[in-house]
């Protein structure tokens, strides 16, 4: 596991998950919301996304925290190993909810720009639905580019907490989706 994507719905702990992935294997962490977020959560182009991306990529060893579903194809190609934490939607919410708490009004270290924490209605009920409308895809993606890959799929925090430990990481305390 030298290039590793972390992947799931937002609040399922994809960003708590990889630091501590990063910090057992000793890996820098790329944080896609860094590359695509500008102050005030305006997005970048697709083309400077793009362009970020793929230099973050050019690294031997990385691993990369986070969906945006556009890039998915570039970025199974590049990895080696693929992690889908694929919770419930129920907590999933509750990691979305616990993450405003913690951050409410400030910018969480691994976003990019000043994008203050809020709660959108219309980010809330993207999470609710990831289920039904992005995890089929994801799904998809998974079977059809990430043959030739590690795919990991963890459906609770207690089983990635374990695939952790098997790997020996320390363990991660609350942070926004926790553990």
């Amino acid at each position: 596991m030298r290039r590793i994507l972390v992947i799931g719905s937002p609040g399922a702990g994809k960003t708590t998950f990889s630091r501590a992935l990063a910090e057992r294997e000793k890996l820098p962490l790329i944080h896609l919301d860094r590359l695509y977020w500008q102050d005030g959560w305006q997005p970048v182009s697709q083309e400077v996304f793009d362009a970020r991306l793929a230099e973050a990529m050019e690294g031997p060893a990385w691993i990369l925290d986070g969906n945006y579903g556009s890039t998915l194809p570039q970025r199974l190609e590049r990895c080696d190993t693929a992690i889908f934490l694929d919770y419930p939607r129920f907590v999933c919410l509750l990691g979305v909810l616990r993450r405003v708490i913690v951050h409410y009004g400030r910018t969480r270290p691994d976003m990019g720009g000043n994008c203050p924490e809020r709660l959108d209605w219309e980010f809330l009920k993207y999470v609710w639905g990831f289920p039904k409308t992005h995890r089929p895809a994801l799904l998809a993606k998974l079977e059809e580019r990430g043959r030739d890959k590690r795919v990991v799929v963890l459906r609770s925090r207690r089983q990635a907490a374990r695939f952790l430990r098997a790997l020996g990481a320390p363990e991660q305390g609350a942070g926004s989706g926790g553990l």
